[in-house]
């Protein structure tokens, strides 16, 4: 795909009304770099300016800081910062919650003030203005699809709704874990925990809720988080449920539903 870089568009005079930050994981995981095909698919489609930074784009510091190296964080924040004010950005969309996190809540105090927007709520936006036209009787209509709350969406942001509308503009049935919301479990990725072993226990986070996922009979998972997506695709695997269910990013349901 050929997306145009911010630089790009400065080159020309022009200035994106939406940069879409990346992250690593969308980036650089080859299962998460479907995510951000399936994302930037949408944009295009929609008819948004919207432009990415390419090399310039460093990882937020989430993982740094998370961790307990401050000043790694701290580093990488202050590039970043850098970056996106010597461009004048304004308005940033990311398909990661951490990015997400860091970018609204964390930047501004080291002089990153963006308005930052999380791609379901995006997403929703773009169904309610009508920019997003989907197929009648799409590829999920009937489905039994669980939505699986990320903890930097929900309980660190309080974006419960935004994703469940998107889901059910699909014309799918939603089934709600017993643990969902702010009482959802965490796929065990956060906190710097998806780069590092688990400590000793009974059995794994992701393990566990991707069996309360499995156990609402859904057909599919839909995640709003590329860590959560791999967390609780590696659950279902342990389940051994890979043929009966699919793990998938909203964006990706979209994309897949959306009229040519």
């Amino acid at each position: 795909m050929k997306i145009r870089t911010v630089a790009e568009f400065v080159a020309g005079g022009q200035q994106p009304d939406v940069l879409f930050w990346v992250g690593c994981a969308g980036s650089f995981d080859q299962r998460a770099q479907k995510i951000t095909r399936a994302f930037a698919t949408i944009l295009n489609k929609a008819g948004i300016s919207y432009a990415i930074l390419g090399k310039e784009e460093m990882c937020t510091g989430d993982p740094a800081r998370r961790a307990g190296n401050e000043f790694m964080f701290q580093m990488m924040a202050y590039q970043n910062i850098q970056v996106l004010n010597n461009y004048g950005i304004k308005r940033i969309v990311t398909a990661c919650p951490h990015c997400f996190n860091t970018l609204k809540n964390e930047y501004p105090a080291l002089g990153g003030e963006y308005e930052v927007v999380h791609h379901t709520s995006f997403l929703q936006q773009l169904l309610d203005e009508g920019k997003i036209r989907l197929k009648e009787g799409g590829t999920f209509k009937g489905k039994k699809i669980t939505y699986h709350d990320s903890c930097y969406l929900g309980r660190a942001n309080n974006i419960y709704e935004a994703p469940r509308k998107v889901l059910e503009a699909l014309d799918a049935e939603l089934t709600e874990m017993k643990r969902c919301r702010s009482n959802g479990l965490c796929c065990g990725a956060g906190g710097a925990q998806m780069f590092k072993e688990e400590e000793k226990g009974t059995s794994r986070v992701n393990a566990d809720r991707s069996l309360e996922a499995i156990s609402t009979g859904a057909a599919v998972i839909a995640s709003a988080c590329p860590f959560c997506n791999t967390m609780m695709t590696d659950g279902v695997k342990l389940a051994n449920k890979e043929d009966s269910v699919e793990v998938l990013d909203i964006a990706e349901m979209i994309a897949a539903s959306m009229q040519d």
